[in-house]
């Protein structure tokens, strides 16, 4: 139930040969039947999104593109909202469980994160217009009992303990709760409601939820009498081998109430050269031969195309104007010199300023490093500069006396920088 297409072989479906060509493939239950049902019309996929913060962050935007590029070739995404799973907790590889969240930090988590689907979807009442559903109108609704006498019978305890996310846990002999065994029986659930009233037959999702997406399908055929699909992407790594979505600062988050968009570029622009291709065909919609063109060249040409990707994903996630304008900051800081007013700002306490704020406890309120103890080897090394200038004392205090413009500028190497600004 792995299959993939040999490189000889092209797609019927527009759909599949979009992310075929762009590496979005990872695995597939059937992927010859869904190319034949794609291939003879207009199709309906969804994938889920726990709603665990109010943001989403860069490990989600495959999935995102996937549904968008469903779009994109004449389909119709589902974005299901999981309103209900959310008060579960997926156990997917996870140590640990979540922290269960309230009703209401649930509903603020679903309005921050409409707000990055309608940058990627178009929403409407069209055939290919994008839907936004919340598994908590059907989970919501279930009773206990009943839910157990017609659902309980499609899952197999046998097959759910050989999952690898539920395995591994096992394994390490970490405590994996009845609630949390629920999340399969729940997702595979949803998928089963969709097919029903929306005729969606294609989950898409990580390749962390393919023992989920699996269960789905299973369930679909049993309990419906359908053939559903499931397509997975690969959990990305960059070509040093780390996680992929992972900033010094900590998560890449979509929305700017949580990462300024200046922040997203910078993190683009600083793309490892082995990854600007494959970013580019995973995270834009540029044309494959304009990315062929951009990803050749090497050295310092290789910059050029580092902005373009960050130029580009950076427009999806925060518009045009934004993406210009934390271009704009950049060429500012590193080009001339100036402290731009685009950057990343840190309110620090005026009787802090006053009374003279330690370097080291100001790098760590920066966010620039993660503790004092790394900001004083930053500074004995060289590696810390205020307002453009060099620092090599990790007893420097900082207070009004060194602010420019009203602020004071904290640098960590040459790309890490940060405005201090005092509270009104």
């Amino acid at each position: 139930m792995t299959l993939n297409f040999q490189p000889s072989t092209r797609p019927r479906s527009e759909f599949l040969r979009v992310l075929s060509e762009r590496g979005f493939i990872q695995q597939c239950t059937d992927l010859e039947a869904l190319d034949s049902w794609l291939g003879a019309g207009s199709g309906t996929a969804y994938n889920g999104f726990d709603l665990t913060a109010d943001s989403l962050h860069v490990g989600h935007l495959i999935p995102i593109m996937m549904l968008r590029w469903f779009q994109k070739t004449g389909n119709r995404p589902i974005a299901l909202m999981g309103g209900a799973t959310t008060r579960l907790g997926d156990p997917s590889f996870r140590d640990t469980s979540r922290p269960l969240l309230s009703e209401e930090q649930i509903a603020g988590n679903l309005a921050g994160i409409r707000r990055i689907f309608e940058r990627f979807l178009t929403f409407g009442d069209g055939p290919t217009d994008a839907l936004m559903v919340n598994n908590a109108d059907w989970l919501g609704n279930l009773k206990y009992l009943d839910f157990l006498r017609d659902v309980g019978p499609h899952f197999s305890v046998n097959r759910m303990l050989t999952s690898e996310s539920v395995r591994q846990r096992l394994e390490r002999e970490q405590s994996l709760s009845l609630l949390e065994f629920n999340y399969m029986v729940m997702q595979g659930y949803d998928f089963h409601v969709l097919a029903e009233t929306h005729a969606c037959l294609l989950q898409l999702g990580g390749s962390d939820q393919w023992g989920n997406i699996l269960s789905g399908v299973e369930f679909g055929r049993r309990a419906g009498g359908r053939t559903l699909f499931g397509l997975t992407a690969p959990l990305l790594t960059t070509a040093s081998g780390a996680k992929m979505g992972k900033s010094a600062a900590g998560a890449v988050w979509l929305n700017a109430d949580r990462l300024s968009p200046y922040e997203f570029w910078q993190f683009w622009r600083n793309t490892e050269d082995a990854d600007v291709g494959r970013f580019m065909r995973l995270f834009t919609d540029l044309p494959l031969d304009e990315i062929a063109r951009l990803e050749m060249p090497s050295g310092s040409e290789i910059n050029v195309a580092k902005k373009v990707l960050a130029d580009e994903v950076t427009q999806l996630c925060h518009g045009v104007d934004a993406a210009a304008e934390a271009s704009e900051t950049s060429r500012r800081m590193f080009e001339d010199g100036e402290a731009a007013a685009g950057l990343p700002t840190v309110m620090v306490t005026g009787e802090g300023l006053r009374e003279g704020l330690p370097l080291p406890d100001a790098l760590v309120t920066a966010g620039l490093v993660k503790s004092k103890s790394e900001a004083r080897r930053l500074i004995l090394g060289g590696g810390v500069r205020v307002n453009s200038r060099g620092v090599d004392d990790e007893t420097m205090r900082l207070g009004y006396a060194d602010m420019e413009g009203g602020v004071i500028r904290l640098s960590v190497g040459r790309k890490k920088h940060v405005l201090l600004r005092p509270k009104p």
